[in-house]
């Protein structure tokens, strides 16, 4: 079983930056999938970022050139660096991980992933 803990979430104005940590317990973590994905009031879940266990990334046009996606895996650590925050950034942002393997890419495109975290808000204004 894998548990997926979210932190840093909070308030900002627009243009800030916040830094997304999502600590996963677990074996073979290096071996997972992760991603980032949000939900806004009254929207439906949209993926944000994902990365591979090679450390290739994918990201969602709306957050093109502004988040970036990593991971640390000697520290069981993903994150997600957010910069040039806007308004409708605002959003419950939840880890995801995912062990079964095949294409990580395909995953975060089908936010097929069978772990989540409880998520962190992030608020922009």
């Amino acid at each position: 079983h894998v548990q997926l803990v979210e932190s840093g979430g909070g308030s900002v104005q627009a243009g800030g930056s916040l830094r997304l940590s999502c600590a996963a317990s677990g074996h073979a973590y290096s071996s997972y999938c992760m991603g980032w994905f949000r939900q806004a009031p009254g929207k439906e879940r949209e993926g944000a970022a994902g990365i591979d266990s090679d450390g290739s990334t994918s990201y969602a046009d709306s957050v093109k050139g502004r988040f970036t996606i990593s991971r640390d895996d000697a520290k069981n650590t993903v994150y997600l660096q957010m910069n040039s925050l806007k308004p409708e950034d605002t959003a419950m942002y939840y880890c995801a991980a995912d062990l079964r393997g095949g294409s990580c890419y395909t995953r975060f495109v089908t936010a097929e992933y069978n772990y989540w975290g409880q998520g962190t808000q992030v608020t922009v204004s």
